[in-house]
């Protein structure tokens, strides 16, 4: 077993530079054999059905592991927490399995350790999800526990204590990472006052998270017509779902679900924004705008055209920063798609020195993607490169689990799973081009900088006046 797994990570590792030298330019040996006929995608079969409290439940049974997942998602995250207390539903989520009507945190405990399982549940903009694992044998145990958490928490006020104690804890380190800092001035240079903006912990959010407030938040959140259960794994879909129908067929929404979030800005006036870190020996950078949707009719070709630019090892991105210039060790573009509004953005962290002449590469990068056409070479090893790693994760339980609730939550059916990587193959230099002449262009992108002003404030006035950012 060890040696067939050792195989499968080395074939794809070759896999994956072969791609990258093609995508690259880089010329391959005369003797290797062309690539092969593109075969038939491995789209598993989704079974689906809407329970009469209005929960959507959808199953894949795959035979493998003896083992089965769920995932359960219920719309309104962070970005539908009161602004004076952003991310307050991540505190909620994370105390879910702390406690609940008929067991307490340890029982829980030892109840998923007795079926071979785990358990986890977080917040991010859209959503609140829980995700959850065990043995095939114990699925009916698995989702009593994942209901009982989820229409049932308790929210101790010891466990709540233990919570805004280990926040606060979690708030000092994160204050003190400029990764971090880069990323939340960057949400509020490309969301402004839209909710996406706001989708981090803070001391309000921390002090108000009383076990009260948790309740009330949670009554209003969890209702099951704006909820899905996916269960995939060794269970046939008939026995799923009247797991579901016996587990949270008695769920009833109450009160007044939360409202939907507007979309967010697809454009914005580009903002230079500094954070400043007095001794900073690197400057963080982040240069993005916004971008669309997982839903919108761009994100396929947009996929593609971010992989060219910065998403693979031989990016346009990586080619130059790292390889010719050295600026970087490991610069990379990021495209990142939600429900009602998404960003793209590089991440380049460099040495104060070179914090302009960065500026200006970042720059010339980004107008090559409207200015030059992939070569044949940089098309396919793109593409080739998105439907692999694609394609890969999702040959993973868990992971194919998370992407299907990913799709419910950005409003996405089940079949995008068959149809991304033949769309992304179907992407020309054209629509490439197209991309970059819409979400690409250097002028378009906000700056954003985590670094010693002293150090760097000479290289940043080509770019424009930076304003400290204050959150």
């Amino acid at each position: 077993m060890k040696t067939n797994t050792t195989f499968k990570t080395l074939a794809l590792a070759l896999g994956v530079a072969l791609a990258g030298a093609a995508q690259a330019g880089t010329a391959l040996p005369k003797d290797l054999p062309a690539y092969g006929p593109d075969k038939p995608l491995p789209t598993p079969e989704v079974a689906r059905r809407t329970l009469p409290n209005g929960l959507t439940v959808w199953v894949v049974p795959r035979d493998g592991l003896p083992k089965v997942n769920v995932a359960l998602a219920v719309l309104g995250g962070t970005a539908a927490d009161p602004a004076a207390t952003p991310a307050l539903s991540r505190m909620m989520a994370r105390l879910l399995n702390e406690g609940t009507a008929s067991r307490n945190s340890r029982d829980i405990a030892e109840a998923l350790q007795a079926i071979g399982g785990d358990y986890g549940a977080d917040a991010d903009a859209d959503a609140i999800g829980i995700r959850a694992s065990a043995l095939a044998s114990h699925a009916s145990r698995l989702l009593e526990l994942v209901a009982d958490t989820a229409l049932h928490p308790s929210f101790p006020a010891k466990e709540v204590s233990l919570a805004q104690a280990n926040a606060q804890q979690e708030l000092k380190v994160q204050e003190s990472d400029p990764d971090w800092q880069a990323q939340r001035a960057f949400g509020h240079a490309a969301y402004g006052n839209h909710p996406y903006a706001r989708d981090a912990l803070d001391e309000a959010s921390v002090q108000a998270a009383t076990p009260d407030a948790l309740r009330a938040l949670h009554d209003a959140r969890f209702r099951p017509d704006r909820a899905l259960l996916v269960i995939v794994g060794r269970i046939d879909a008939g026995e799923a779902f009247r797991l579901a129908e016996q587990r949270f067929g008695g769920w009833k929404a109450a009160g007044t679900a939360v409202t939907d979030t507007p979309a967010a800005p697809r454009t914005a006036a580009p903002q230079r924004l500094i954070v400043p870190r007095a001794g900073a020996v690197q400057s963080n950078i982040r240069y993005g705008r916004p971008a669309v949707p997982m839903k919108d009719a761009d994100y396929v070709p947009l996929s593609v055209a971010n992989t060219i630019l910065g998403g693979g090892f031989t990016s346009r991105l990586i080619q130059d920063i790292r390889e010719d210039k050295g600026y970087s060790y490991s610069p990379r573009t990021r495209l990142t798609a939600q429900r009602v509004g998404g960003y793209t953005v590089s991440v380049v962290d460099v040495r104060n020195e070179v914090t302009g002449a960065t500026l200006s590469e970042l720059g010339k990068l980004y107008g090559s993607m409207a200015s030059q056409a992939p070569s044949d070479e940089e098309l396919t090893g793109a593409k080739r490169l998105v439907g692999g790693i694609y394609l890969l994760r999702n040959q993973i339980q868990g992971a194919l689990t998370g992407t299907l609730a990913g799709y419910w939550v950005n409003g996405l059916t089940p079949d995008f799973l068959g149809s991304y990587v033949a769309d992304a193959n179907k992407v020309t230099a054209a629509q490439v081009q197209a991309m970059g002449r819409k979400y690409f262009a250097a002028k378009d992108q906000n700056i954003v900088i985590v670094g010693d002003p002293k150090a760097i404030d000479a290289q940043l006035k080509p770019y424009g006046a930076f304003q400290v950012f204050k959150p």
